[in-house]
């Protein structure tokens, strides 16, 4: 019956990627307890149970209460195990204990104990072994007790089963969390230089963190391994573990109820006891219709109880105390119906609630965490101005023009936080004004919203207007609006400055599909992907960065937003896949994106400069050194074949002739064809200049002819020269045309050694 979910042995390989708990012993425990009707005969106060399979045993702490008199009653204990239903058999008390339980006796029941199963129930052949190793493993039981005469349910109790493991971890956060501050204090150090990647991966790193906190935002039935996954990251979201007794979370309860707010406040217990029954870890929806009749008269339950009251000393020393003690966790018992007010919906409502914030608490939480973070940048750039300030007093003169440009600095960093805050903000700012909770709450949601994006609207016109009144390198000219305004454009090409624009748009789009759309889930997932696809394929069509590496990573980064939502459509709730692929999938998502958590992790790394530690990593090239590599490296030029300083050109450059000119052996050594040194029809000079008129009179036996054309080519050459910069880069910029030697500039008659091409290389 478990031959289904023996399947997933095979992604044991996958599991490697979820830092999970500690070893301990194999069991299920009951991990909260909800009523599943109205209690009108049994009332139960608490209900911890757990089977161990290292003795095949159960321990239970049950404190209960019988209320009604002359019920007689039948038993019907179910199990659900990923939407299927291994176990599920009636009972009729009357029958058992020679009818002592028929009518329920009206008795306060509370009693803990451990009671070893008999092999004859061979319930260690019906669990398999993946059963305890799955994380969020998806089961609940069900216990209903109908009366007997007339069929109406008089009891009913469901509770959710758990193996102990889970994909969210503290180890995760704390990991994630560091790698954040490693990216963090990197930015802060290369920020000074506009150029460099570290200030813009801070951004990347944390969207990434963000984004996959968002995709658990939507109307889908996630897997529950997947929902518990992305609450790792719930914390870059603002959103940060809490309890009901946290005093941030009864501030905010304590506002919302004074303000008009009537929404209901976290609950001290596992939100997993008040997912919607249609959900994970349910599956189905808990009815009668489920019900059936199938009656075990051998399933030796007197024997059962007789031989846990000889027995069951002996199985308790057998389990860990600490195992014990984690398991008497299911707290207070709630009702939790179909038509239940309290019922969480799919989406915002459990996801914040499984860090323990309350829904109408979310956007609250995510204000005072923003508030918190103005607070740290404010005091931070106050130190750091005073500091700069007092040192440029005392003639340090760098420090003094570190202190000029602070200012701009500022301002960057202030941009940088508006474009970290503006996904939390966005999606929380708007889903609050779909609450209509409490009067402050939407009024702090406006003023916020506001002013982040206000902020980076302001600076994109900024960046804009500069662009088309001149020219986008004039973006780069002015240092003081680059140190400023830089976090939106320096990391991109000039004629690709505006390349953040389309992703800062994609996020607020994104946004609003997440806050006003919570109850069609395929309109969510559907609209996401779009958009992703479009900034992917603007990626693919501008690649606006300015060097190849830096575009593969952005590429690589949209591919995987784009898969992974794709993927998501499979948690569409109308389209009924089974719960077991829902769980398959839900680890294929977090592993591909903790691969890209591992990438940024190395790619933070690198932009450190932890690289240049890496011996052998320069390739050595005649003339070039290390030194070489690391400036073009630093200047974010990567994807360029670096040079020695001095390379060949690859075409003639038109030479200044005042530089490069022979210096004869003797007069004789004149010229006497000067169609071979300068031509118009050619275009193109060779070595040396066209000498003066008294260098061509010294000739040895000239002729007239030649005499002539020297003398009306030098004189046309001089008529010609300008001595003006403009001319001359008129003349160096032409193809067609040579540049004439300066008439001021003689050959002395004195050099009587012709200079060998050792000496005076020829330029191609």
């Amino acid at each position: 019956m478990f031959a289904r979910i023996a399947r997933l042995r095979f992604l044991a390989p996958l599991l490697l990627a979820f830092p999970l708990a500690a070893a301990r012993d194999d069991s299920l425990f009951t991990s909260s307890v909800t009523y599943c009707s109205p209690p009108e005969t049994l009332l139960i106060q608490q209900f911890d149970i757990a089977y161990f399979a290292k003795n095949q045993s159960i321990w239970f702490n049950i404190s209960a209460a019988s209320v009604d008199s002359n019920v007689n009653v039948t038993a019907n204990v179910m199990l659900n195990v990923y939407g299927m239903h291994p176990v599920n058999f009636t009972i009729d008390l009357c029958s058992l204990f020679s009818g002592a339980l028929c009518p329920l006796p009206m008795y306060n029941f509370t009693g803990s104990d451990s009671i070893p199963l008999p092999s004859s129930l061979g319930v260690s052949g019906k669990i398999p072994s993946i059963a305890f190793q799955i994380p969020d493993l998806e089961a609940y039981a069900q216990l209903s007790l109908t009366e007997v005469n007339t069929g109406v349910l008089k009891a009913c109790v469901q509770a959710t089963l758990s193996n102990g493991w889970s994909a969210h971890q503290v180890a995760v956060e704390w990991a994630t969390g560091a790698l954040a501050l490693l990216a963090l204090l990197s930015a802060v150090c290369y920020s000074f230089m506009p150029d460099a990647l570290a200030p813009f991966r801070l951004f990347d790193l944390l969207y990434l963190y963000q984004w996959t906190a968002s995709t658990a935002l939507l109307d889908l039935n996630y897997s529950s391994v997947y929902r518990a996954f992305a609450t790792n990251f719930a914390w870059a979201m603002g959103l940060f573990s809490a309890s009901a007794t946290s005093p941030i979370q009864l501030s905010i309860n304590d506002m919302r109820h004074l303000t008009g707010g009537n929404m209901a406040d976290a609950t001290g217990d596992s939100a997993v006891a008040l997912v919607n029954r249609k959900l994970s870890p349910y599956n189905a929806i808990a009815s009668s219709t489920l019900l059936q009749t199938n009656q075990l008269a051998s399933i030796g339950i007197e024997n059962l109880w007789a031989s846990s009251n000889m027995t069951s000393g002996n199985y308790v020393s057998d389990i860990s105390i600490a195992s014990v003690q984690e398991l008497s966790a299911a707290g207070d018992v709630q009702l939790v119906t179909p038509s239940s007010a309290n019922i969480l919906q799919a989406g915002v409502p459990i996801y914040v609630n499984s860090v323990g914030i309350a829904t109408a608490n979310s956007f609250m939480t995510v204000f005072l965490v923003v508030l918190m973070i103005a607070a740290v940048l404010l005091a931070v750039l106050s130190v750091g101005y005073c500091v700069l300030a007092a040192i440029s007093r005392y003639g340090q003169r760098k420090q003094g023009y570190i202190a000029d440009r602070y200012p701009s600095f500022a301002r960057a960093w202030l941009l940088r936080i508006c474009l970290i805050v503006f996904t939390p903000v966005t999606i929380f700012a708007l889903y609050q004004w779909t609450l209509k909770d409490s009067w402050l709450s939407i009024f702090l949601s406006v003023i916020l919203f506001l002013a982040v994006v206000g902020y980076i609207l302001y600076s994109i016109v900024l960046v804009h207007r500069l662009a088309r009144r001149s020219t986008p390198f004039e973006l780069w000219a002015r240092p003081d609006f680059l140190a400023s305004h830089g976090p939106l454009y320096a990391i991109y090409r000039s004629e690709r400055f505006y390349s953040t624009t389309p992703l800062i748009m994609a996020i607020f789009v994104k946004a609003l599909f997440i806050a006003f759309s919570q109850a069609n889930g395929i309109v969510q997932v559907v609209a996401i992907l779009v958009v992703e696809c479009m900034v992917l394929a603007s990626l693919l069509v501008l690649r606006p960065h300015k060097s190849r590496g830096a575009d593969v990573l952005a590429t690589y980064l949209a591919i995987t937003r784009v898969l992974c939502t794709g993927l998501m459509i499979a948690f569409v709730e109308s389209l009924n896949l089974g719960a077991i692929a829902r769980v398959v999938i839900g680890i294929v998502i977090a592993v591909i994106i903790s691969v890209a958590v591992i990438v940024m992790f190395i790619n933070t790394l690198v932009n450190m400069g932890i690289m240049k530690l890496v011996p052998g990593r320069y390739r050595r090239r005649p003339g070039a050194t290390p030194g070489n590599l690391d400036a073009e490296k630093g200047a974010d030029l990567n994807e360029k074949d670096w040079r020695p300083r001095n390379p060949t050109p690859e075409r003639n450059i038109p030479l200044d002739p005042d530089v490069n000119q022979p210096y004869p052996d003797s007069p004789s050594q004149t010229l006497t064809d000067h169609h071979s040194l300068y031509s118009e029809e050619s275009g193109s000079t060779t070595l040396g200049s066209l000498l003066p008129q008294r260098w061509s009179i010294q000739q040895s036996q000239p002729s007239s002819h030649s005499r002539s054309n020297s003398q009306s080519q030098y004189s046309s050459s001089q008529s010609n020269y300008s001595p003006s910069r403009s001319n001359y880069m008129s003349n160096a910029s032409s193809p067609r045309q040579s540049v004439p030697p300066s008439p001021l500039r003689t050959q002395s008659p004195s050099h009587s050694r012709q200079p060998t091409i050792d000496e005076h290389p020829p330029f191609p």
